[in-house]
């Protein structure tokens, strides 16, 4: 059934489409679209903006200011469109009979466009107990742009009493997902003529032994390691994604790259596993290595480093209020990682939920089907009735 206002999100989200915030570029106009929307209904919002001031994080708090309430949550965010075989212009929003295209609108600029339409109810309803608003950069590389607003609400007086993340779930509350961490290595060698090999070293020979490593790290992190069976794989995975070195095959190679992740099950330390890495790194290849060249060594550089979503007992209510607002029982887990880590590790209990298909996102003619934003429409304004009573009941 449409939401009556299911026409106010399109009108929204066909703004918030048009501006681009690839993760490359500023997200400044959008934010600065989002805060003249919330004063014109009476809303005051804040910035966190990163080191360079071309992009921020917008805070916004409806109703008292004094009291801990329910967030809202999702990245500005979005990837690139370029070499993809998009059919309709992907800065554009394209209205179908029963869907809407253009980058973003599964992931995740349809969830922050139904928030924004949810407004001027949250300002009617939300008298005792308030909604947070948090909108996010550079998710998409990393979660990274969150991090500087939770370190500010973590020093607040008065900080989320939980939060609701809207990645597209299909409207379906989701209670965890794996952790990531990803690095990249730069080994180094000494170059020389291939046929005197053992005066040199081959970087892309130890490089290979890491990737062999790697994948033996795996095999028994699948074979060995507990498996929790809510997750698909159910078993942290490391998977290695580039390898690249040497300038010809009469070289010997004097340095090689690999870019690696590990995506760790709620209940497994990623830290533990990249000691474990990295001590056959310094012990059975660095040394090898310096047998020959002194200065031969790895260099690691870490990309991407986030928490996994816990499902906490301390959190069932939660899961609780946001299952009856969607109006069904089951939950699930995510394979793909959302900042909902990042915000439990500061104390507030999260859950993940939000309109469209994450099988939709980061592809050609990106969509949200009507009947997702309709829902959850209705989700948001479920939650903001129901809250006053949830929320003193777990205060």
């Amino acid at each position: 059934m449409k939401h009556a206002l299911l026409d106010t999100t399109l009108d929204l989200l066909n703004d918030l489409v048009a501006f681009d915030t690839r993760s490359s570029e500023s997200n400044l106009k959008l934010i600065e679209y989002v805060q003249r929307y919330l004063s014109r209904h009476g809303v005051e919002s804040a910035l966190v903006f990163d080191e360079t001031g071309r992009k921020a994080n917008l805070y916004a708090t409806i109703g008292p200011k004094d009291v801990a309430g329910l967030c809202f949550s999702g990245h500005t965010d979005v990837v690139p469109a370029a070499g993809q075989p998009w059919t309709v212009p992907p800065f554009e929003m394209t209205r179908g009979s029963d869907r809407v295209f253009g980058r973003g609108t599964a992931d995740m600029k349809g969830f922050i466009a139904a928030v924004l339409a949810s407004v001027p109810h949250f300002v009617a309803t939300c008298k005792d107990v308030p909604v947070h608003l948090a909108f996010s950069y550079d998710e998409e590389v990393g979660c990274r742009g969150v991090r500087g607003l939770l370190r500010e609400l973590a020093a607040a007086p008065v900080k989320p009493l939980a939060c609701i993340i809207g990645e597209p779930t299909s409207m379906q509350v989701a209670v965890a997902h794996k952790g990531k961490k990803a690095y990249r290595c730069c080994v180094k060698g000494l170059a020389g003529h291939s046929a005197l090999t053992h005066l040199g070293v081959n970087a892309v020979d130890f490089a290979a032994e890491l990737v062999t490593f790697l994948r033996r790290t795996q095999r028994d992190l699948r074979t060995k390691a507990t498996l929790d069976h809510d997750f698909d794989p159910p078993y942290t995975t490391i998977h290695t994604g580039r390898f690249n070195g040497g300038i010809a095959l009469n070289v010997i190679p004097d340095h090689a790259q690999v870019e690696f992740e590990i995506r760790n099950l709620p209940a497994d330390s990623a830290d533990a596993i990249v000691q474990t890495i990295t001590h056959y790194a310094d012990t059975e290849l660095v040394g090898a290595m310096r047998e020959t060249f002194a200065e031969s060594g790895i260099d690691w550089e870490k990309l991407v480093d986030y928490p996994a979503l816990s499902d906490r007992a301390a959190a069932g209510w939660l899961r609780d209020l946001a299952c009856a607002a969607a109006g069904r029982d089951d939950v699930r887990t995510l394979a793909f990682g959302t900042e909902g880590g990042l915000f439990q590790s500061i104390g507030i209990p999260t859950v993940v939920c939000g309109p469209g298909s994450i099988e939709q996102g980061h592809k050609a003619d990106e969509y949200v089907e009507l009947e997702q934003l309709s829902k959850c429409l209705t989700f948001l304004g479920n939650l903001s009735t129901s809250l006053p009573g949830t929320v003193s009941a777990n205060r």
